[in-house]
């Protein structure tokens, strides 16, 4: 027997930090399953926030949420049948057989991308109803013993008062329909339990535990309903479940059922998420270091370490995760006895190998020397990122050991550049991409914009930029990397506390989307009726002006919103504090790290021009002294960040330049992002725009830049040249035109508004307009009657001109002599 250790971190409470004008929230805890191949598995999401707030205004309520916390129902049943007759259920509803299905889910496939790239959100709706809808009618007394069937046993009348608290803490649940079910068969399948069940006139602690996990998860109350040893795990919650290693099966077994205990510890709030993470994590861990054991077991030498990676490694598993592993021996490289592993542990988890060196297609099992030998020449930037949570977590310790110290030296003792850096950028932003497209925007917890991933990712490649320098940052848990960034300068305080509430109030949502059917899924549901029994779960209430799942979607777009906006700022935020002198904590060559991380070569310059920035705009405006950490994040995606930081500059330094500026940045955010971008694309487009400033304002409208036609082009040219006085000042007025058709030609191919073939017509067209004004304005001038024509040739020919193209011409005219030709 083993025991999978639980942690004593975060027994009470793990909720939200609060945050200033909003009530503390505390997110309660929770477990589920969703069928993947012919069974389910366990685990993969979790979160604990315990939701902190008060039943009549609709916040959720502190500890268990919604089995009743005390209080007496007796005398209530007639108010009880008015509401419950005729009411709609059909969640959760257990089948005649109380069949339960395996908690654990076949081996999947794994995954092809690298970490956080989701190539296939999964959005199975979240639906958690599964069977038929049917009509209940309040079990009363008399009611229970008059229509007890031939195959289920009668609440005695001796258990009126017992019987009716079971009733009302049912109806009272997050999901009566899957609740009530589940308590009428534990009592039907054993006489002596429903006393133990209620405590007076209130549920007992047992009573609690079975309510909260089976109005959370229609997989954890069949298993309740189908083990015989599920009631006996939720009545000494502070026992662990000892793990039978006699075989496999009892194994599988003992793994379930301390699931159910961590699961039903979350759900009451008696651990944070912090402690629910690592204990699951360890369970997992517990459950690989046994497979290892079994896979040796005449199956070829010992000597076989298991690497966790991702949540595993970071110990903050989810009920649903991946278990993210990698494996080194110690000289043998055969996949055998891995593959063994993976089979064992994959009945009670869904173990994927998939980010090791090469993939799929790469071996399974490699030596600290070959890993070694594939980080130094092949590696790519995720997969360094991928380490930042890489731990040793079963089998040979000596071989955990050094693979650990080899994946450190890997990681710690190279630079990661700023092209690097930019990759994974990119890398997330197909993903949101990806999200947007299959309108999951708003839902998707994990990947969207303000999501989990928001708050990991940036922690990560803080890590990465930092960490090299500054061992004291590179903690693999989310939660505790945020606090320590924190706490060395490079995030700012108040960024910390909200990110990590924010965090844990999407974490546990997560969890408890997860918990239903143990689905691996991150999206919040769109059907109404799945929503309010999240929200109910998390411990949103109804009240008299909205509903539990309006309370909850308002507050999810709030957390979303607030999340996206210091994710955004949040790399250059520190660094503005840091030049300006105000709450300064970040040393100067931090600064000049995370400046050059970010594609600022010159930090010295960069922080001159920052200076300027600051200086200017910030007298101008308290927003722009807002939106500044956003300018520079901006422009550290664009291909030329310093040159587009110097574009930014210029802009500022003239006065009236910077009241337009301002003026349009207040109008438009998007105006001002798109601005970054061509600054730092092109410096052809940089100087255009700083010629001409009153185009900024226009950038946030498409319709606005769109070229003119040729015949709009050739009357605007011979407007301009009839009002010239010489011809230096025609060439002036055509290389205006010029110049501003080439500001909406380029700004257009740059945010992609165009296409190559558009681009090369629209500069096609410009070139042909200004030719047929140049000639018009020479004959007219010149006298000349005869008949003349221009040929393109080459590109010009073609239609097909790119921006520094020449203009290939042949001139042809109607002449016959000498004489012709030289008036031609």
């Amino acid at each position: 027997m083993v025991h999978a250790h639980d942690p004593a971190a975060g027994a009470q409470g793990g909720g939200v930090a609060q945050q200033a004008g909003r009530p503390p929230h505390r997110c309660l805890p929770g477990l589920g399953t969703g069928p993947r191949g012919a069974g389910r598995r366990l685990f993969e999401a979790f979160g604990p926030h315990d939701v902190d707030e008060a039943h009549d205004r609709g916040t959720a309520r502190r500890g268990g949420g919604h089995p009743p916390q005390g209080g007496e129902v007796v005398g209530q049943e007639r108010r009880l049948e008015e509401q419950v007759l005729g009411r709609v259920a059909g969640q959760g509803q257990l089948g005649e057989g109380d069949d339960v299905g395996a908690l654990f889910l076949r081996p999947g496939q794994g995954r092809e991308h690298p970490p956080g790239v989701a190539v296939d959100i999964a959005d199975h709706g979240v639906e958690l109803a599964q069977g038929q809808p049917q009509v209940l009618h309040p079990r009363s007394v008399t009611a229970a013993t008059a229509t007890a069937g031939r195959r289920r046993r009668r609440w005695h009348a001796a258990d009126v008062t017992d019987a009716t608290v079971l009733d009302l803490a049912a109806e009272r649940s997050a999901a009566p329909g899957a609740v009530r079910p589940v308590l009428q068969r534990l009592v039907e399948k054993d006489d002596d339990l429903l006393p133990r069940l209620v405590d007076g006139r209130q549920l007992s602690e047992l009573g609690r535990a079975v309510v909260a996990v089976a109005e959370a998860s229609n997989v954890l109350g069949r298993l309740c309903v189908a083990d015989p040893g599920a009631v006996g795990v939720l009545a000494q919650l502070e026992l662990p479940v000892a793990l039978d290693t006699e075989d496999e099966r009892s194994l599988v077994h003992s793994a379930q059922l301390e699931g159910l205990r961590l699961a039903a510890r979350d759900l009451l709030g008696m651990d944070g998420l912090a402690a629910v993470g690592s204990s699951l994590a360890a369970l997992a861990a517990a459950v690989l270091d046994q497979a290892v054991r079994f896979a040796a077991d005449g199956a070829g030498p010992s000597g076989l370490a298991v690497i966790g990676m991702g949540k595993l490694g970071g110990a903050e598993l989810n009920y649903a995760s991946d278990v993210d592993v990698m494996f080194v021996s110690g000289q043998d490289e055969s996949p055998a006895q891995a593959r063994r592993v993976i089979e064992l542990a994959g009945e009670m988890f869904r173990v994927d190998a998939d980010l090791r060196p090469e993939g799929r297609s790469g071996p399974l099992t490699r030596t600290v020397q070959s890993y070694q030998g594939y980080w130094g020449r092949w590696a790519s930037a995720w997969e360094f990122q991928a380490l930042l949570k890489a731990r040793p977590v079963a089998g040979d310790a000596a071989v955990g050991t050094a693979f650990a110290a080899a994946a450190e030296e890997a990681l710690w003792d190279r630079g990661f550049s700023a092209d690097e850096l930019a990759q994974l950028r990119s890398m997330k932003a197909r993903t949101e991409a990806l999200v947007d497209r299959r309108g999951l925007t708003g839902r998707e917890l994990k990947r969207g914009p303000g999501g989990i991933r928001d708050v990991e990712f940036a922690v990560q490649l803080l890590q990465l930029v930092h960490g090299r320098y500054d061992p004291a940052i590179r903690s693999r848990a989310t939660l505790d990397a945020l606090s320590e960034l924190g706490a060395a300068g490079y995030v700012s305080t108040d960024d910390v506390a909200v990110l990590a509430e924010h965090y844990r109030f999407l974490r546990t949502v997560e969890h408890r989307l997860q918990l239903v059917e143990y689905e691996q899924t991150h999206a919040v549901p769109t059907s109404a009726e799945a929503r309010q029994r999240l929200a109910r779960v998390l411990g949103f209430a109804d009240g008299p002006e909205a509903s539990a799942m309006a309370r909850f979607d308002a507050e999810l777009r709030l957390r979303l919103a607030e999340v996206r906006a210091i994710h955004e700022r949040l790399f250059f935020r520190p660094l503005l504090e840091s030049f300006s002198g105000v709450d300064a904590v970040m040393a100067p060559e931090a600064v000049e790290r995370r400046l050059a991380a970010f594609g600022f070569a010159d930090a010295r310059r960069t922080a001159a021009a920052v200076e300027d920035l600051a200086g200017g705009l910030t007298r101008s405006s308290r927003l722009m002294g807002q939106l500044l950490p956003l300018l520079l994040d901006w422009l550290s995606l664009t291909p030329d960040p310093d040159l587009g930081l110097l574009g930014l500059r210029n802009l500022v330094v003239h006065r009236h330049h910077r009241a337009m500026l301002v003026a349009a940045f207040r109008e438009s955010p998007e105006a001002a992002r798109r601005l970054c971008l061509l600054l730092g694309s092109s410096r052809a487009l940089s100087e255009a725009l700083s010629r001409n400033p009153e185009l900024i304002a226009r950038l946030d409208r498409d319709e606005a830049f769109r070229p003119a036609g040729r015949a709009e082009l050739v009357a605007e040219a011979r407007l301009r040249t009839a009002r010239a006085s010489d011809d230096e000042a025609r060439r002036a007025q055509l290389l205006r035109l010029r110049q501003d058709q080439f500001v909406r030609i380029a700004s257009r191919d740059l945010l992609d508004l165009d296409d190559v073939g558009q681009v090369g017509a629209a500069l096609t067209i410009t070139a042909e307009a200004l030719l047929e004004a140049a000639l018009d304005d020479v004959r007219r001038r010149a006298g000349y009657e005869g008949s003349l024509c221009i040929v393109g040739m080459g590109r010009l020919g073609g239609g097909e001109l790119a921006y520094a193209s020449d203009l290939d011409v042949l001139l042809v005219h109607d002449g016959d002599d000498a004489a012709g030709d030289n008036a031609a």
